[in-house]
């Protein structure tokens, strides 16, 4: 689409998908910020904008943050709930999002006022200008983790990037702009425990990046611990299709050459030199580094079989219910009950 045929229409529409964990010290500020949105903006290259719907996607997370979603619905009018009837994850929930969405372009955002919404506009004349059907926010400056945690991020990204991803990306992470059409499709028929980047990365022909500046999470730190950072990058290997099965069989391939060529070796050394007994350090490690890739390779296998089970017994993604306490309205008392 050219700057002359979105000038002079409709202001782009946007809407918003913001999965909600344990957002109810975070989600007020990030909502008051997104206000500014609602009403038509014009974007650094002159679009014209507006945010209509802001879908806040329950995923059953502790600290109340029903409570504050059922609140925010009643102060700002395009506030959309978005229950799950149990916990799916990060990525479940900003799919059953961008499903229920009817922008012409889908943000999404964490709940943690880590990314600043005001740059969803400088986002969108990146689309524009380049013609991508998403665009990442690109953070200029460190991200406010820990060491450990930034080093992991860094790694999981470098391999996806280089070795896994159907596109060519610059970046990647939860602050995306997303053409409407290509994110609801990409929603409704993503399965289950595929990586959302993995999915977007198959049917998008352009991506752009927009730099960004982050911020201070507006919450404790540790939302993700080992356990669901390795859960996590799981679901990135095996969601990105057959390409970690290429990796498996060249390493069976290594360690054929690399036991033919110790073959030779010895056979050489027998014939023109008594061969010298080294003892079981040798084979110790040999032993050790043979074992660790198969015990790898088996894994990854492993993964895949876990992945293909969970389709064929039809195991859902997410699903979307009423409000809960629609359906459990809030008890009386103990001692009321009865009256």
């Amino acid at each position: 689409m050219s700057d002359a045929t979105t000038r002079g229409r409709a202001p782009i529409s946007v809407s918003i998908v913001i999965p909600v964990y344990s957002g109810s010290s975070t989600l007020p500020g990030l909502l008051q910020e997104i206000s500014a949105l609602t009403s038509k903006t014009r974007t650094p290259g002159g679009r014209e904008f507006r945010v209509d719907e802001v879908l806040l996607v329950w995923d059953r997370g502790p600290g109340g943050s029903d409570h504050t979603i059922r609140r925010l619905q009643q102060e700002y009018e395009w506030v959309r709930p978005v229950w799950l009837s149990r916990n799916f994850g990060q990525h479940a929930a900003t799919l059953a999002g961008m499903t229920s969405s009817g922008g012409q372009w889908i943000v999404t955002l964490d709940e943690d006022g880590q990314m600043n919404p005001l740059f969803i506009a400088s986002m969108l004349d990146t689309a524009y200008e380049t013609h991508a059907q998403l665009v990442y926010g690109q953070p200029m400056n460190p991200p406010p983790h820990g060491v450990l945690r930034n080093a992991g991020s860094k790694l999981a990204k470098f391999l996806f990037l280089k070795f896994l991803a159907d596109q060519e990306f610059e970046e990647f992470n939860s602050y995306r702009l997303i053409q409407g059409e290509v994110a609801r499709s990409v929603a409704a028929y993503t399965g289950s425990g595929v990586y959302l980047d993995v999915a977007l990365s198959w049917v998008v022909a352009d991506v752009a990046t927009c730099p960004v500046t982050t911020r201070e999470e507006g919450r404790p730190k540790g939302g993700y611990n080992i356990s669901r950072l390795f859960s996590h990058f799981g679901r990135l290997v095996v969601s990105s299709g057959t390409r970690p099965l290429v990796f498996v069989t060249a390493i069976g391939i290594a360690f054929v050459i690399l036991g033919a060529l110790a073959a030779i070796w010895v056979a050489y050394n027998a014939l023109v030199s008594s061969l010298p007994v080294n003892g079981w350090a040798s084979m110790f490690v040999a032993l050790m580094i043979v074992g660790g890739a198969v015990m790898l390779s088996l894994g990854i296998i492993a993964q895949y079989i876990g992945a293909a089970t969970n389709m064929s017994l039809g195991k859902p993604l997410y699903v979307v219910v009423q409000d809960p306490q629609a359906t459990f309205p809030t008890e009386l008392p103990s001692g009321e009950r009865g009256k």
